[in-house]
């Protein structure tokens, strides 16, 4: 018990949590969402071919505004209730009002837009092909469906445009060109224009109205653009990261991409990657495109009938495609970071259960959710303001689980008369600090830390830990019962330590403290790629000032309290500690595929190592009762040898 005894005190911050059961949106129409963007796009890009300087220049178009805007907000009122429907509403009115008021193009379009992207955002559907579509398949198909009305150079001068009207869309409009998006001509494609003689072409399968709809999307640029684009593209490592899917490819714009790179970079950088869409596809998949990827894979393995490899599958959407986003989308929506996580936990389960229904509803909720991941991890949000809360809160939520630790040690120490052996714990957590260093040279220009390797590092030192602290708070109550600590006390002060024990403690400060640092080190690195390093740095500066004044008012009250009070406060504060690290050890390793799931409607504190799951909520049930049932022992124990003690 000497060995254990020396081991580890913790002191766990008192704090008070509101539980929220996870709530995912509810399922609007597909076809209605897609009916309504089209609605929205059409909008915003054909205004300006009505309006010009606040009077009409075609009526018949201006009628066509006025009634798709109006449309469009009735189809939006007819969707499910969420949050964020109402701002959304408030958007669509103003469109509207932009409208009847002839604002300028300029005005409407941004509108539209922002509409139209919003709209993805709350009732999210698949935006991009599964894989990039075959141009010269996509030719082939415009000159057999397309040609008799736009025109075989897509002029929208076609053998029967004269006897349209309206007349049919010519691709090779600059102007309009510019303000279409792929997924606009697909939508076209696929739902028809309303008003108007284009069908809809669902007699084609949806790789070919992909297809058709890059191929026309190319009309209006020619090879000396797409051969600059290529040069901009190899050349520009930001510009391959704002475009690592299709979906980012699809849904963008000449006109909106012009705000980032300029209207010459912009038509040029569109006309290269709209013929050359394997380019996107060529980077490698990473965050959400390798989620979506493997999760499509995964339900096609569980269909086929192979449930092994659905959940490998599975795993892997996880692990090496999700997980590496969590740092930034825990800063930016902790809310949907929780959803994925859930969602993906339950999918999993569903497939270890045989429950087709729930697997492949599981797979629809998870696809939704990594619409709206894609969309809040956009480029354009990470601001310094940003970086520096998420810099801040990551230190001090890791700082203040590794804090809780090694003040207990050094309290510990300080109240049993050992300072000399303060060193063995300043050298473990020093040593900690520093493998946390070479941790994030590592990560950030060495190698790449799978998810699965870091849910293992985290899983397993948890459980250690958490081990190891239910002894020393048994051993702690133990030793606070009667006036036990006094005869432990004696004997500490005759004896000197030994060496084994000495080192132990170093051990586990290093233990406890790297796995702090490991997790932060690898959040930092994720955040760093988003760049606003200064920001990052100056929320670091100040957790760590933050983290320094916590540590001393903690001393403090430590060095203050009388050490019957500290060692019987401190063995059930240590058992807390227990408990919420071995629900957080089994929570890693549930996600690492190491120990199965079975999720439960139950309330989640992360906080408290509280996650709704049976083996972790089991877990924590376990270690309280070992807990519980050790304190009764000693104090029943203790109580005897007084009365036996006060009879002699």
């Amino acid at each position: 018990m000497n060995r254990l005894c020396v081991l580890v005190l913790g002191w766990t911050i008192a704090a008070s949590a509101v539980a929220q059961p996870v709530l995912l949106q509810p399922q609007a129409s597909e076809d209605a969402v897609r009916q309504l963007w089209q609605l929205l796009d059409y909008v915003g890009v054909d205004y300006a071919g009505a309006v010009a300087n606040g009077s009409v220049t075609k009526p018949s178009e201006y009628a066509e505004m006025q009634e798709f805007s109006a449309a469009a907000r009735k189809r939006l009122q007819e969707l499910p209730a969420v949050a964020g429907k109402e701002a959304l509403l408030s958007k669509a009115e103003a469109l509207e009002s932009a409208v009847a008021t002839k604002s300028s193009p300029t005005q409407v379009a941004g509108l539209a837009h922002q509409l139209a992207d919003g709209v993805l955002l709350l009732y999210p559907i698949p935006t991009a092909p599964v894989k990039a579509p075959d141009l010269a398949r996509g030719g082939a198909v415009f000159a057999q469906q397309c040609v008799a009305c736009h025109g075989a150079a897509g002029g929208g001068d076609g053998p029967m445009a004269a006897k349209l009207d309206p007349r049919p869309i010519a691709f090779t409009d600059r102007t309009r060109a510019s303000e279409r998006s792929i997924l606009a001509l697909y939508q076209a494609i696929s739902q028809g224009v309303s008003g108007t003689s284009m069908p809809a072409f669902t007699e084609l399968s949806d790789a070919d109205r992909w297809a058709v709809a890059f191929f026309a999307g190319t009309l209006s640029h020619d090879a000396a653009m797409r051969q600059r684009g290529a040069a901009l593209w190899q050349a520009d490592p930001t510009l391959r990261s704002r475009f690592d899917n299709l979906a980012a490819l699809t849904r963008s714009s000449e006109s909106a991409l012009s705000a980032a790179l300029g209207p010459d970079e912009a038509r040029d950088v569109t006309a290269y990657l709209r013929a050359s869409p394997s380019a996107v596809q060529g980077n490698r998949l990473s965050g959400v495109a390798l989620a979506q990827s493997r999760l499509r894979e995964s339900l096609s393995a569980y269909r086929s009938g192979d449930k092994a490899a659905a959940t490998r599958l599975a795993l892997s959407a996880y692990l090496d495609g999700f997980e590496p986003l969590e740092p930034a989308l825990s800063v930016r929506n902790k809310a949907l970071l929780t959803q994925v996580e859930s969602a993906m936990l339950a999918y999993r389960a569903a497939i270890a259960g045989g429950a087709s229904e729930k697997v492949t509803t599981g797979a629809s909720t998870i696809e939704s959710l990594l619409v709206r991941v894609e969309a809040e991890l956009e480029p354009a949000k990470a601001d310094a303001t940003t970086a520096f809360l998420g810099a801040l809160t990551i230190l001090l939520r890791e700082g203040i689980e590794a804090l809780r630790v090694v003040v207990g040690m050094i309290a510990f120490l300080r109240k049993s008369g050992r300072p000399e052996v303060l060193r063995h714990v300043h050298a473990g957590w020093i040593g900690a600090l520093a493998a946390g260093g070479l941790t994030w040279v590592a990560a950030t220009y060495l190698v790449s830390f799978s998810g699965a390797n870091r849910e293992v590092t985290e899983g397993v030192s948890s459980v250690f830990a958490a081990v190891v602290l239910l002894g020393v708070g048994l051993w702690m109550h133990q030793k606070s019962a009667a006036g036990r600590w006094q005869a432990y006390l004696r004997d500490k002060m005759s004896n000197a330590m030994n060496r084994s024990s000495a080192y132990a403690m170093a051990g586990l400060a290093f233990v406890a403290v790297y796995r702090e640092v490991f997790e932060t080190v690898l959040f930092f690195s994720a955040l760093w790629t988003e760049g606003n390093g200064a920001a990052l740095l100056a929320g670091l500066g100040a957790g760590a000032v933050i983290l320094g004044v916590i540590a001393w008012i903690l001393l403090r009250t430590s060095a203050r309290m009388p050490i019957g009070k500290f060692f019987s406060a401190s063995s059930i504060l240590v058992a807390v500690l227990a408990v919420v690290l071995i629900g957080k050890g089994v929570k890693a390793l549930q996600e690492a595929g190491i120990v199965s799931a079975h999720p439960i409607g139950f309330v989640r504190v992360e906080f408290l190592g509280i996650y709704p799951t049976d083996e972790t909520l089991l877990a924590q049930v376990i270690v309280a009762a070992v807990a519980l049932l050790g304190f009764w022992v000693s104090s029943r124990l203790s109580a005897r040898a007084a009365v036996s003690a006060g009879r002699a």
